[in-house]
């Protein structure tokens, strides 16, 4: 089938312009002026933005963790995502201490094949190293891995120094990319313990705990440990000035460093903690916490600079209900919040249109950016002849408020409940089909797992 999407403004990295875009079956064609086709059906979308498919390189979408289960599963999830414009997302394939990495890896293709709204691939977690871990890291490749995460924090998840300089000397042999979380775990639980000391135990010791110079402490031990071993690492979630002048000064040291934020650190500040209300305040309950509003400043001005080269969501959705855990005892609240279906929205309603960042750079930290850092560029992440044709149709003139009710998230509520939109997603084509259209979520589970490369950014 061939469709001529026509009148509209094509979006790349490196700016606009007025462009019709002709697709094939699940390819782009053609990309130009006027534009004719007998053979093709005409989609009208004059006065819209073209831009490509966004990518969410960072959910955990059916993640055990925190005695629950997040709420969100890959069917939700990725319909949640694919509502919003995201038309790729990378999960994290994660096996327990113990486990091997092909146990992880079989368990989550378990847990998304057939059940994915979008296309889909994974990154693989290294909580552990060993041998035999070693070894596998040349099976993850082959089965289209090339992306890797470790935790600098969680004691089920994180891997200590020693641990991490090996696992990232095997990975610079392989030509692979690691992302890393990063807050000093050490002295966050000594905090924890004067907090239950002192008998603070509300949702306002969770931001406490967990201050922005520990987040920066931990981005400047990682990339000395990265220096060491010469490789490029990812700072996933960064949330503050203090921690992005620690990656200024490694890449004034030479150091190659990526970095990536969420719609929560850019739209949000820590003031949401401090509500009586215990329900309203652990929603927002996430790690490493909301910042405060000029740290929200320092991000924008980051992405316009290019010193921020994603923003991903981190979607970790539970409800209301199991967020109740941490009543009483603000360490039992399951962190994490919903966002995969809002992000393209709010960057375009907070970023552009607030003219923070142009639309180039919106293309670039949503679609392009992700898809040369993940390996799926230039099949993903740009608009242009032999593309996959994932195309998100925006209106910036379509105007919404955020509302929980209206979103395909089974979390039951959104962190930005009552935001009101500049424009929104009005079209959505997954490979050359329409997916979404006017917020209707159309066809059925057609996502594919997606085949990764090497980093190409």
């Amino acid at each position: 089938m061939r469709y001529l999407l026509k009148g509209g403004t094509v979006v790349s990295g490196r700016g606009t312009r007025r462009a019709d875009v002709l697709v094939e079956d699940e390819k782009i064609l053609q990309v130009g002026r006027s534009l004719r086709d007998p053979l093709a059906r005409v989609v009208d979308v004059s006065g819209k933005l073209l831009l490509p498919g966004f990518i969410d390189a960072h959910t955990h979408f059916d993640l055990d963790v925190c005695n629950t289960t997040t709420i969100d599963d890959f069917d939700s999830g990725t319909k949640s995502a694919i509502r919003g414009g995201t038309t790729t997302i990378v999960d994290f394939a994660c096996p327990n201490k113990g486990e091997s990495l092909r146990y992880g890896l079989d368990l989550w293709h378990k847990k998304a094949d057939g059940n994915c709204w979008c296309d889909y691939g994974f990154h693989m977690t290294i909580d552990d190293w060993n041998p035999s871990i070693e070894k596998e890291i040349d099976d993850m490749y082959a089965e289209g891995i090339s992306s890797f995460k470790m935790y600098m924090t969680y004691p089920a998840m994180m891997i200590g120094d020693e641990a991490m300089y090996k696992a990232l000397k095997k990975l610079k042999e392989k030509g692979g990319i690691c992302g890393v979380h990063c807050e000093n775990s050490g002295v966050i639980n000594a905090l924890i313990e004067e907090k239950k000391a002192a008998g603070r135990m509300g949702v306002s010791s969770h931001p406490e705990t967990r201050p922005d110079f520990l987040e920066a402490e931990a981005v400047s031990r990682l990339l000395r440990i990265a220096q060491a071993v010469d490789i490029p690492v990812v700072i996933v979630h960064l949330t503050n000035a203090a921690t992005l002048s620690e990656v200024t000064a490694a890449r004034r040291r030479g150091q190659k460093v990526y970095v990536e934020t969420c719609p929560q650190y850019l739209v949000l500040d820590d003031s949401v903690y401090y509500n009586e209300d215990y329900s309203r305040a652990a929603r927002y309950v996430c790690a490493p916490p909301i910042r405060k509003s000029e740290d929200c400043r320092a991000l924008w001005a980051g992405l316009r600079k290019g010193e921020i080269q994603t923003v991903s969501t981190d979607h970790c959705a539970f409800t209301l209900a199991q967020k109740e855990a941490g009543r009483g005892d603000f360490t039992k609240i399951p962190g994490g919040l919903p966002g995969v279906e809002a992000r393209g929205e709010l960057v375009y309603s907070f970023g552009v249109a607030t003219r923070k960042i142009s639309l180039a750079t919106m293309c670039r930290v949503l679609s392009e950016n992700p898809a040369k850092l993940y390996g799926m560029f230039p099949r993903k992440g740009i608009l242009a002849p032999g593309a996959d044709a994932d195309i998100v149709v925006y209106d910036p003139k379509a105007d919404h408020v955020l509302r929980a009710e209206d979103m395909q998230s089974r979390a039951g509520y959104t962190p930005y409940e009552g935001f009101v939109t500049r424009g929104s997603v009005s079209q959505v084509w997954l490979r050359g089909q329409l997916a979404v259209e006017n917020g209707q979520v159309l066809g059925g589970q057609r996502g594919r797992y997606i085949v990764r490369g090497k980093n190409m950014l």
